[in-house]
């Protein structure tokens, strides 16, 4: 199977295998004005429709039984406006031809996640976050947005045009209509030095609020069934570059991450009892290195190996206890947990239902090898992050419902009175949205 979630007699799964639907009927347009037709057909059929980009949701977001729309034939970039500094970009480009395109143009955007398989629009509708001192999500880089309603009208949306639409729609989880192009904000590219080293969890939690002061992007990795972590920050450099050497990146990045990995995994897979030796040999085998890039080379690093996460973003000050409590589940629990849990740190944006939605947050992930029975891990993790007004990332599993939604999120009624208003017959409910949104 590609990078992309695929499936066969027109069965589609998501890229973590956990999510399998089968349409009634898939539609790739290749313009806007044939997308618009689409979803009047649909509605005219009494069938819902779904825009699903490349499946790297964990959740039943882009799920329907109804009517799924394929955006391969909208990609690509429509303009660039160098007085703007902003790229207008079809919704369907995936995050890596966007971000090798806009290095060819001299190009770069100012943050971004870890994993470019994702499309534009998938990214930015769920949420979709890297780690950042100032610079927050890719929808808070978004300056203008383009989307097919549920009575086939075209909608451009931007501070200027429709506002209210616009603080919404930049993560808009698919419930407000199809977005067909965004225009993200760029700037010259940049060289960026990324500095990993291994830490102690303790000091790691001692010194957080000084690393994620002094550096622009600090992020780090810690290792369940043990007391270590691996700390990375990236920060503006002057250069020269020096990207990782080809054979020590081979090594690190797809033996070591991708290829080794993916053994040890099913090694623990198969004898749990192996875990903890597992974590403790695997801690060691990140040593610390410097190099210097694009952004994008040092941002994102390839992730062959499957599974299936749950992240939630919890107020920036609960970090420290929230780790602590974490980790003192995972140490008195029978659980056996081969995967490291992720760090990171947005800034308060002005997006409805943006994960950092008005407050400093800090993000915990938590994963599993795919394959593995990951119920009783994640659900324990989930009661301590809703115990601090966690909010979960839209496209990772999660059972919190409109009602938990309603309480975290203090523009949430302002989010569900704009769908009343632009899908007001529900054309794009699905049983997800049903869930986190309520009816």
């Amino acid at each position: 199977m590609s990078s992309t979630a695929s499936g066969k007699s027109g069965t589609w799964r998501n890229w973590g295998g956990n999510v399998t639907v089968r349409p009634a009927r898939e539609v790739t347009p290749a313009s806007v004005d044939e997308l618009a037709a689409a979803v009047r057909q649909a509605a005219e059929d009494g069938l819902k429709v779904k825009a699903v980009g490349s499946g790297h949701s964990f959740t039943a977001i882009a799920a329907t039984d109804g009517v799924s729309i394929r955006p391969q034939l909208l990609t690509g970039i429509r303009n660039i406006d160098r007085k703007a500094m902003t790229v207008t970009v079809e919704a369907g480009t995936p995050l890596k031809r966007l971000n090798v395109a806009l290095a060819r143009e001299g190009l770069s955007l100012t943050n971004m996640g870890d994993i470019m398989e994702q499309t534009v629009s998938g990214a930015t509708s769920t949420g979709t976050h890297g780690t950042g001192r100032e610079s927050a999500s890719l929808a808070a880089q978004i300056r203008e947005l383009e989307l097919v309603t549920a009575d086939g009208s075209v909608l451009t949306c931007s501070e200027k045009e429709n506002p209210e639409v616009f603080a919404a729609a930049r993560v808009g989880l698919g419930a407000l209509g199809i977005v067909t192009a965004i225009t993200f904000a760029v700037e010259p590219v940049f060289l960026l030095t990324a500095r990993e080293e291994p830490m102690t969890f303790d000091r790691v939690l001692s010194e957080f609020d000084q690393h994620s002061t002094e550096n622009e992007h600090f992020e780090f990795y810690w290792f369940p069934h043990t007391t270590s972590t691996n700390t990375k920050r990236n920060n503006r450099s002057a250069g020269p570059a020096q990207p990782v050497g080809q054979l020590s990146g081979w090594f690190d990045d797809e033996f070591v991450a991708n290829g080794l990995w993916q053994a040890v995994n099913m090694l623990g897979r198969a004898v749990p009892a192996t875990i903890p030796s597992i974590a403790r040999i695997s801690t060691r085998a990140w040593s610390a290195r410097t190099y210097t890039d694009i952004p994008y080379k040092v941002f994102t690093s390839p992730r062959r190996v499957r599974f299936v996460e749950m992240e939630y973003a919890v107020p920036r000050a609960a970090l420290a206890d929230t780790l602590r409590e974490l980790k003192a589940m995972v140490d008195r629990s029978d659980l056996r947990i081969s995967y490291p849990v992720e760090v990171r740190t947005a800034p308060a944006d002005d997006i409805a239902l943006s994960t950092a939605s008005a407050r400093d947050s800090a993000y915990i992930a938590v994963h599993m090898f795919r394959g593995t029975p990951y119920q009783a891990y994640f659900t324990a993790a989930e009661r301590i992050f809703t115990a601090h007004e966690g909010r979960p990332h839209w496209g990772k599993v999660h059972t919190r419902d409109a009602g938990y939604f309603a309480e975290v999120y203090p523009r949430f009624g302002e989010f569900t009175a704009l769908r009343d208003r632009l899908d007001p017959d529900r054309l794009f409910q699905n049983d997800y949205l049903r869930r986190v949104l309520g009816q």
